[in-house]
């Protein structure tokens, strides 16, 4: 008879602990500690492996100089999206997790990729909906009904059975949805708590690793947007990816938090449609609001989103303060940086922005990290404020610094590239950008541009071209 014990888990972190606590020593959260019982003794290995589980032999260790490397094999979808995000491909044996909100479309978005798989053998498992379900939505994102295809839909969430139908089947591509309802025997504790989450990764690990067949894992997330259950599950796992945008609109995210196999800095983005999700090839097309008329406040910046150049639009509101306080507000962007370039306008270019409220908002709901856009924000602002708007074909790509100076960024060219291919017609970046000593005639790779290229130096600069 194996040994029972009970223990106290954090819900937030996973952090264990014999006794009650009312604040977690880990992540200093409050109220989070439930009991869970656990059993010793018993959870070694899941059942599809007990029995050669005796026969493997322990890992000896290697030098790394006589260690032979070959490149991992990956297996490229349909989704161009999607492979962009994972790095070129799904690698074989890898494990990843999907976290969004609820009706965000992760099932939607695994479903279309299991089925859109020619020549493979794909597992759904679904612990959330029933068979008709799946098949309802199969319908329509197939368009064809009756197709044939090479899915499978398994509605269970024993990680036990689970693996007895893999043995049968032998998939080459295995889909859980979602891993928070999944339970194993080996833990006596309920579906979606910190243990069971916990173990059920585990042996999906080791199945992952030992069969080489890729995994994809769908999480829940938290009110705080980060994924349930304990905070090891995106350390066990080899690429986390967060499906992020607004139920009201069109639009989805694909972004890259974690990705052993390639850049974590990728997204891909999809169009929610009535046949299922269809993916943005040029994403700087719909970020760009069409105006029939000239106004003030909105610019233009060229962004790089890891290899991918965007442009994004940046809107800015200045007015009176109708309080005490002058209010500082921004949607996409970094609160605290734009105070800096308020205070850098304030200091080093004279604009009394002290006493006014200021709005800022990125369209197309993007949260935006890269530094290029702060010329554009910048810009954006001044236009406000002086109820000037700057011409609906120019662009801006540079960074600001604290003493007014343009700053260079780097892959200039293919922001410019992607400015000119898209229509404008002058775009403004800082003068550090070209090669030294030389102008931008003199650059033979700059004259392939048939764009204008204003190269700048302070910020003063671009006010005294824009608006005189």
């Amino acid at each position: 008879m194996a040994k029972t014990r009970s223990a106290y888990f954090c819900q937030s972190c996973g952090y264990e602990s014999a006794k009650w606590l009312g604040k977690c020593p880990s992540c200093n959260q409050w109220n989070t500690f439930v009991e869970e019982i656990i059993e010793k003794g018993n959870q070694s290995v899941p059942d599809w492996k007990a029995a050669s589980a005796s026969t493997q032999r322990a890992n000896k260790p290697s030098a790394i100089h006589e260690i032979v490397y070959s490149e991992e094999h990956r297996l490229i979808t349909p989704d161009k999206e999607l492979n962009r995000v994972l790095g070129g491909g799904i690698v074989s044996g890898s494990i990843i997790l999907i976290g969004g909100e609820p009706g965000i479309g992760k099932s939607t978005l695994m479903l279309q990729v299991a089925l859109n798989l020619p020549g493979l053998k794909v597992l759904y498992v679904s612990g959330e909906e029933s068979e008709q379900q799946i098949k309802m939505r199969a319908e329509r994102l197939l368009n064809v009904p009756g197709k044939k295809t090479d899915t499978y839909i398994l509605t269970e969430t024993s990680t036990q059975n689970i693996f007895k139908q893999i043995e049968i089947l032998q998939p080459d591509l295995l889909v859980v949805d979602s891993i928070q309802t999944l339970y194993s025997a080996h833990i006596e504790s309920t579906p979606g708590s910190v243990s069971q989450v916990r173990e059920c990764t585990a042996e999906l690990l080791r199945f992952a690793k030992e069969s080489g067949t890729p995994v994809f894992l769908i999480g829940h997330i938290t009110k705080d947007g980060m994924i349930a259950g304990p905070k090891i599950l995106e350390h066990m796992v080899d690429t986390v990816l967060q499906f992020e945008g607004d139920r009201h609109h069109v639009y989805r995210i694909l972004r890259a938090v974690k990705n052993r196999f390639g850049s974590a800095s990728e997204l891909g983005i999809y169009e929610m449609q009535g046949s299922g999700l269809r993916e943005v090839s040029n994403p700087s097309e719909i970020l760009l609001s069409q105006r029939d008329e000239p106004l003030s406040g909105i610019t233009i910046s060229a962004m790089m989103e890891g290899l991918r150049p965007m442009l994004i639009e940046s809107q800015a509101l200045v007015s009176v303060s109708a309080y005490g306080t002058p209010q500082r507000s921004a949607t996409g962007f970094d609160t605290k940086r734009m105070n800096m370039l308020l205070a850098v306008l304030e200091k080093r270019c004279g604009f009394k922005l002290s006493a006014k409220d200021v709005f800022l908002n990125i369209a197309g709901g993007l949260r935006v990290e890269d530094p290029a856009i702060d010329l554009g924000v910048v810009v954006a602002i001044i236009s406000s404020h002086e109820d000037m708007p700057v011409d609906s074909k120019t662009c801006f790509a540079a960074e600001v610094g604290l003493s007014g100076e343009i700053r260079a960024v780097n892959r200039i060219e293919q922001r410019i590239a992607e400015a000119e291919k898209l229509g404008f017609e002058r775009i403004f970046i800082s003068k550090y950008n070209l090669p030294a000593g030389k102008g931008i005639k003199s650059a033979p790779e700059w004259q392939r541009f048939n764009i204008e290229i204003n190269t700048v130096a302070k910020v003063e600069e671009v006010f005294n071209a824009l608006f005189g």
